[in-house]
């Protein structure tokens, strides 16, 4: 992998968009009963596809964006955006030419639908989110949350050219485990957002009210991460995963509440990333067992 492939193929954010791409595919197969035919195999990889090219080219316009605020972090401060190693123009065709590929793959092989509700996500990322709500408010994991949580409606609208209240569901569960999932970060990197200067919980409200409003957002995920099993999408395998790795997160959060530290606050936030992949996964399970 040549050095300027690999500048440009890390603003992407391949992890990130990895995971934005697993959810949307758990959209895609609960939105088709049984086992799917060639023909919806094929649709999901074209509709997987464009939305890691949509996905990346917002990853992409959030590294230059934010590129002053990633040269002052220790996490982001190699990216070539804040090396200044790429140039603006180049970071932005980039960014453009992956979202009008992906736009134009999901509006011509997926459906209308699809292509026009991942836009929508890319704006809400990329504009309204990063360039609007992160500067502003210490509530921007919250509201800019509903960009994130996006991925398994685009998958069940690639399916079904429609959005279904099982895509709600998905997307509430993602939605309630973004600001948790984050904060938990933030409270461990908060001196480097204070240094950038950016409205974090912790930052703002200090580290006590983070740690709270983590414990009370597990509490109500607990409770959100059983509607699958309760509106029938699912039976008694996903419900005894989702207790058990919902259980899991609200001790994290117990813990972190009552005692706090980096390291813990580190264990929290992988355990998050455990928590989101592995429900998702007792869901896929449960669709093909049961």
């Amino acid at each position: 992998m040549s050095s300027r492939f690999r500048q440009f193929y890390t603003l992407t954010k391949p992890r990130v968009v990895q995971l934005i791409v697993f959810c949307a595919l758990i959209g895609m197969v609960l939105a088709v009963p049984g086992l799917p035919t060639l023909d919806d195999v094929r649709l999901a990889a074209i509709a997987c596809l464009g939305i890691w090219l949509v996905a990346g080219a917002a990853a992409v316009f959030n590294c230059l964006v934010e590129k002053g605020i990633d040269a002052k972090m220790r996490r982001t401060q190699m990216r070539a955006t804040a090396q200044g190693e790429l140039s603006d123009w180049q970071t932005l065709l980039f960014a453009a030419i992956l979202c009008a590929l992906g736009s134009w793959m999901l509006y011509r092989w997926v459906n209308p639908l699809t292509m026009w509700l991942t836009f929508a996500t890319f704006v809400g990322y990329a504009v309204i989110y990063t360039v609007i709500l992160k500067p502003l408010t210490p509530q921007n994991i919250v509201i800019g949350g509903a960009s994130g949580a996006m991925p398994p409606v685009l998958g069940w609208a690639a399916m079904t050219g429609q959005v279904g209240p099982e895509a709600l569901i998905l997307f509430l569960i993602i939605f309630l485990w973004t600001p948790p999932h984050f904060w938990a970060l933030a409270l461990y990197r908060v001196e480097d957002y204070r240094k950038s200067g950016l409205p974090m919980l912790p930052v703002t409200h200090g580290n006590a009210f983070t740690r709270l409003q983590i414990l009370l957002y597990t509490f109500i995920l607990f409770a959100a991460c059983l509607m699958p099993f309760v509106y029938g999408m699912s039976s008694w395998l996903y419900l005894a995963a989702a207790v058990v790795l919902s259980a899991g997160f609200c001790i994290y959060g117990f813990r972190l509440w009552r005692e706090y530290s980096d390291a813990l606050a580190r264990k929290t936030f992988r355990f998050s990333l455990i928590h989101l992949s592995a429900l998702f996964a007792a869901l896929l399970i449960d669709h093909y067992v049961f």
